[in-house]
């Protein structure tokens, strides 16, 4: 804070190089690798698929936890370096990766695209208005200042009774965010125990702090809608904990009879992410686990094509910045030996 408020931070002296990368996404990792790659004097061009940079820096994480500011100034010293940032260019489709390295002279791709496939539980009434994922709530309103609607063009379309279903830390950010935007009540709805949420212990510290309101051991079973197609509710279970199941925790099993009807007009999914597939489809050769991440080199981040690498989220499933940005550290030492440069 004290570097940014006295503007200390110059622009390092680099030796530009002739050679030309591209990092697909603008999210932590792309841009920790963009920055190493540039200082090392490499024509460095981001393609962003949004139609402002920072990937979850800008759109998944609020204001109040990560101001906006912050990560303009890391762009903007990234723009100092020569760092190309071209946005609404989704690879797989605007370009993909062949045509990137083939047509376009990319010496090496770096892919940092994140996971970010919500998913849902596919119990009935997920089709009516009212139902987001936590991504969709996130970015309509950390992204397009949907709170601002009329005003800007994207309304977040929240409800006074919202209920967040899950209980990591995304699913804290999301309750928290919809009290801070007027809603009457904001929930937590999980199967699980406080014991089991996979938050961190001070992100639920500060949602009980704010007045969310949690229901543990508490199911879904179907999402009830009024006559305009607009949730008015969700049938829910009670449940118990029995035997541990392979992630460690004791699976959640339904109380028989325990059924019951809560009152709400929006429902937020936060049960985690999986990944796009779009990279993977247009990419030939491109290896995927059984789950669609992209197989990498543990000690290079590069893929099964040579000169193609990934890391982040992309890689290892939905996980933390600070693992993405470690990700992109390696991969541009990785893309600087693969060009004979280290």
């Amino acid at each position: 804070d004290y570097a940014i408020k006295n503007k200390l931070y110059e622009v390092p002296k680099i030796d530009k190089k002739d050679i030309k990368v591209a990092i697909i996404g603008s999210g932590p990792g792309g841009l920790t690798c963009a920055a190493d790659l540039a200082k090392a004097g490499l024509k460095v061009t981001i393609f962003e698929a949004l139609h402002i940079p920072g990937g979850v820096l800008k759109y998944g994480i609020p204001e109040f936890r990560l101001p906006n500011e912050i990560v303009d100034i890391e762009i903007e010293n990234l723009k100092k370096m020569g760092v190309e940032i071209l946005v609404d260019k989704v690879i797989g489709r605007t370009f993909t990766i062949p045509q990137l390295m083939n047509e376009y002279g990319y010496k090496a791709v770096f892919i940092a695209t994140g996971a970010g496939m919500p998913k849902f539980m596919g119990i009935p009434g997920e089709g009516l208005n009212g139902v987001m994922s936590a991504n969709e709530f996130l970015t309509r309103v950390n992204l397009m200042y949907g709170f601002e609607f009329p005003f800007s063009d994207t309304p977040v379309g929240m409800g006074k009774k919202v209920a967040t279903i899950g209980a990591g830390n995304t699913a804290m950010d999301a309750s928290r965010v919809a009290l801070r935007l007027g809603a009457e009540k904001s929930m937590i709805v999980y199967r699980r125990t406080e014991k089991e949420s996979p938050a961190r212990a001070e992100e639920l510290h500060h949602a009980i702090e704010e007045g969310v309101e949690f229901h543990w051991l508490t199911n879904p079973v179907e999402i009830i809608g009024d006559e305009q197609g607009w949730v008015k509710g969700m049938k829910c279970i009670r449940m118990e904990l029995g035997e541990p199941d392979e992630s460690g925790r004791r699976s959640p099993v339904p109380i028989p009879g325990s059924e019951f009807f809560m009152e709400v007009d929006t429902i937020i999914y936060a049960l985690g992410t999986k990944a796009n597939p779009i990279i993977a489809q247009t990419t030939p050769g491109l290896k995927t686990n059984k789950w669609g991440y992209i197989e990498v080199s543990p000690e290079t981040q590069m893929t099964s094509i040579p000169g193609v690498f990934a890391g982040g989220d992309i890689v290892t499933g939905a996980a933390t910045v600070i693992l993405a940005m470690g990700a992109g550290r390696k991969a541009a030492k990785g893309i600087l030996k693969y060009l004979g440069l280290e």
